[in-house]
């Protein structure tokens, strides 16, 4: 199978509870009222998802004034979000997705090209989920550097 299902605008966010780097539950629905950026990345501490998180680092203020909340999700465990976090002083929440569940049921699952072979894993994406649990955009396999920037104008922020 080379990609699960992706979102569409429109359809109903698929709720999750992931524990953060504390181990502290953190629910999608606890966010209902708000607007939510869900980023999915492969592997914390590696080039590309160190530039894309430090990217949304330097720019949550801004975002969170335009009301929008971020959550990062991988399938890294919780002491690797945790070193992560401060080596990076990362925040916003990461979340552990260790079997990859949200992230199949978010459509950021499929093949990948990685160092010249296909592979199976979690593809860069970016869910944007209004404050009525809905997908108001969907981006699959986006590219780190300039994300951010790229997702802002796309959201006509």
């Amino acid at each position: 199978m080379p990609y699960t299902a992706r979102l569409q605008p429109g359809a109903a966010a698929p709720a999750f509870t992931l524990p953060d780097a504390a181990g502290t539950p953190v629910s999608l629905d606890s966010f209902r009222g708000r607007s939510v950026i869900v980023y999915f990345y492969p592997k914390a501490a590696t080039p590309g998802c160190t530039t894309e998180a430090c990217d949304f680092r330097d720019n949550l203020a801004s975002l969170q004034g335009l009301g929008y909340e971020v959550l990062g999700i991988s399938p890294d465990p919780q002491d690797a979000l945790a070193a992560f976090t401060a080596d990076h002083l990362l925040t916003f929440p990461l979340l552990s997705d260790p079997d990859n569940a949200v992230a199949k049921s978010y459509g950021a699952w499929g093949e990948k090209l990685l160092n010249g072979e296909i592979t199976e894993g979690v593809l860069r994406s970016t869910v944007v989920v209004g404050r009525d649990g809905t997908v108001t955009l969907a981006q699959y396999q986006v590219d780190a550097q300039g994300h951010v920037a790229a997702l802002r104008t796309e959201l006509g922020l």
